[in-house]
């Protein structure tokens, strides 16, 4: 076992990324899965906007120093996961291929953008695009 971290930095208010980031596990022997919510750590948020990345639009998985962002960072965890239970395995099956990974990440990514904008929740907006507030 090493104890080495492994970053995933979401948006913890959407409740489908925040029930993703909950059981998704990783292999103990590839290192520790740390949850960072978005919202509340600006210094992890800075270095995702350096990169011209949108965590409105994709989740960063962070691992020796590289950013992996929305379908990668979905691909790397399923590489990364332990097979232990239905949605581990599941999450295997799906998302092992980075083509399938590519595919389906906007397809999520879109009916995660709906469910929000229904529930009325705001943007992080970390790369302060104009009228970019609401989903």
């Amino acid at each position: 076992m090493t104890d080495k971290q492994i970053l995933l930095i979401y948006d913890k208010e959407c409740p489908t990324c925040h029930f993703y980031c909950q059981i998704v596990r990783i292999r103990q022997s590839v290192g520790e899965l740390v949850l960072i919510d978005a919202r509340e750590h600006p210094e992890v948020l800075q270095e995702i906007t350096d990169q011209g990345l949108d965590i409105d639009q994709g989740m960063v998985l962070k691992m020796d120093g590289q950013l992996y962002y929305g379908s990668d960072a979905i691909h790397l965890l399923a590489l990364l996961s332990g097979r232990s239970g239905v949605f581990n395995r599941l999450n295997y099956w799906l998302f092992s291929s980075p083509k399938v990974s590519a595919f389906l990440y906007p397809i999520l990514r879109y009916c995660r953008n709906v469910l929000l904008k229904i529930l009325g929740k705001t943007k992080i907006n970390n790369l302060k695009r104009a009228d970019n507030e609401k989903f």
